[in-house]
């Protein structure tokens, strides 16, 4: 076991050679420390100073006189701020705090306030009594508070005070009664993962300045491609800001694996191509083709049937026909849930197809690749294992704090000669270590944020069992809320049969329109149903779930599942809540 001073714990004793040089200073943060935070506080100096050099036997003696002058605690909210009640912020800048001489006590107070205010916000985001929204109109909030940029510095009250100002109008997107999006939750050791990755502070792009970050993101990627079926984990891998980039890269590196011209050369180099994907995809297909210039147009939608699900017929048949006007088709994005009816489409015989072609097969498993977790479900992807490139958002199904996306590639090497532009004043050839741990040449950005840790942190505290049981029940829950309302009177399903994913769609009739007969003036009728519930659970802020029109389908309710503190409960409440908002439309 490692023990200070060696091992894993020798950081220790390096980052202390200057504080023993002024042990005046070190002691006096340390007591600082343990002013504000107790006994964690007296246990990590103990560790690093060992139990000789506790600063509360040997400190500055004018702060232990004060300390034992202070009254008993007397304080029934916790944490105790009793100790605090001496600093006056309304008198305090930004200047006064760390690296500000003498600035540890107001530091340590300011950010211990600011944990105040975050934890009672983490607390009532699970409180089913509080709302889930606090909604004013876009004019009404910039009306009743000034957010304009000034000159002149706030105090450090009026820094606290917009920090409660902010967190009372945002949405409680860890609330067991929000349902809105695709991604919810609030989990607690991503929480605590976030918040150490902005303390680091650090950069992605070469391990000298991330060593422990690009680690875990080589170790954690490769686990991620274990589990799509690359055997040993093999490929390449990266970390993005969202789905729609990842998805970016995803055609980026098949347009060079085609082309490999195209990088030096632009597109007038290469003949005209194709990207072929489902009508129900995700928007971005089309947002990268028109950033990588190869425009909205070339990229072709393939049928679905009623389930959302690509049809292969008629992708090999668009093919063809592309190929016979002398465009080249050079990836199929396939979707693994898709964004409003969760459907999986058939990736074996996509798969089949793409090999007959030639044509680079990218899966985008944003929302569906979590269920790659569950033996339960993980049939649903079946195939996705023959795919060149799949994408998969943590951020959506596990419940990891936004954002953390990652784009995975089978073939090693393919995204790092694509992408990399060798900057010697980053990536320089004779560093000590082994330069495979530069990761950031193979990235299209410069700065990257750390996005790995907090998958990590929570992979290591759930296990993939915990990630299974998470997934599994939400799953459940969307199948309780589909036998709810299936028959149920005043509701319509939008497509027959169990959903695949969590996402179950549906219209709510009021009774005014459920004698009607199924024409044009019912539909135009139906289609403000959904606007206006939503409007007033908003109003209410009682529970939040989106809609939207589809094809020739009018306005419907597109529920999803993905928050782990949502229960039955919370699932029959949103069809109480859905009926007495509605039934006087």
């Amino acid at each position: 076991m490692a023990t200070p001073g060696s091992g894993f714990w020798s950081f220790g004793s390096e980052e202390r050679s200057g504080e023993a040089e002024n042990p005046g200073t070190a002691k006096a943060w340390c007591q600082a420390a343990q002013k504000f935070t107790g006994g964690i506080g007296t246990k990590l100096c103990a560790l690093l100073y060992g139990d000789g050099e506790k600063p509360t036997e040997t400190g500055a003696k004018e702060d232990l006189d004060s300390a034992e002058k202070a009254p008993a605690c007397t304080c029934t909210d916790k944490p105790c701020s009793c100790q605090r009640a001496d600093i006056n912020y309304a008198f305090l800048h930004s200047t006064d705090l760390l690296p500000a001489c003498n600035g540890e006590i107001t530091t340590l107070s300011f950010l211990q306030d600011v944990m105040d205010i975050l934890l009672q916000y983490v607390v009532k985001s699970f409180d089913r009594s509080t709302k889930v929204i606090d909604f004013h109109y876009p004019n009404e909030l910039l009306q009743e508070y000034n957010w304009e940029l000034a000159d002149q510095p706030q105090t450090l009250e009026e820094i606290l005070l917009n920090c409660r100002t902010t967190l009372k109008y945002a949405i409680k997107t860890g609330h067991p009664r929000y349902f809105n999006q695709l991604s919810t939750g609030l989990d607690m050791v991503g929480l605590a993962a976030d918040w150490l990755t902005s303390t680091a502070n650090t950069n992605m792009f070469t391990y000298e300045i991330a060593p422990v970050f690009v680690l875990l993101e080589y170790v954690t990627l490769r686990k991620m491609r274990e589990m799509i079926g690359w055997p040993g984990g093999c490929g390449d891998g990266i970390f993005s800001p969202g789905g729609a980039i990842s998805n970016m890269y995803a055609m980026l590196i098949a347009r060079f694996k085609m082309f490999p011209e195209v990088k030096e050369k632009g597109m007038a180099a290469i003949p005209r191509l194709v990207a072929l994907t489902s009508e129900h995809s995700h928007f971005s297909v089309k947002k990268g083709a028109a950033a990588l210039g190869i425009g909205t147009d070339s990229v072709i939608l393939i049928r679905c049937d009623e389930r959302g699900k690509m049809i292969p017929s008629d992708l090999e048949r668009r093919i063809i026909e592309a190929k016979q006007k002398g465009f080249v088709p050079f990836l199929v994005s396939a979707t693994a849930g898709t964004t409003v009816y969760g459907a999986f489409d058939p990736l074996l015989a996509i798969a089949d197809i793409c090999k007959k072609y030639k044509i680079w097969m990218h899966v985008d498993a944003a929302w569906g690749g979590g269920l790659l977790m569950s033996r339960k479900h993980k049939w649903k992807l079946n195939g996705v294992e023959r795919a060149n490139s799949v994408t998969w958002n943590p951020h959506k199904m596990m419940g990891v704090p936004l954002q953390c996306s990652a784009l995975l590639v089978r073939e090693e090497g393919l995204m790092q000669s694509c992408n990399q532009m060798h900057a010697s004043y980053l990536f320089q050839q004779d560093k000590h270590y082994d330069l495979s741990y530069d990761t950031g040449d193979k990235a299209l950005q410069c700065g990257r944020h750390v996005d790995v840790f907090k998958l990590w942190l929570m992979w290591r505290a759930k296990g993939t069992t915990g990630f299974e049981a998470q997934i599994d029940k939400c799953l459940e829950l969307a199948e309780y809320l589909y036998n709810k309302i299936k028959n149920r009177e005043g509701y319509e399903m939008v497509f027959d049969g169990k959903p695949q994913h969590t996402n179950v769609c549906f219209w709510y009739v009021p009774p005014s329109l459920r004698s009607m007969e199924d024409n044009e003036e019912r539909m135009n009728r139906l289609l403000k149903v959904a606007p206006v519930i939503k409007a007033r659970m908003m109003e209410y802020g009682t529970t939040m779930v989106s809609y939207q029109p589809l094809g020739d389908k009018v306005n419907f309710f597109r529920m999803v599942i993905s928050n782990p503190a949502a229960t039955h409960q919370d699932i029959d409440f949103l069809i109480e809540e859905i009926e007495r908002l509605g039934q006087d439309l």
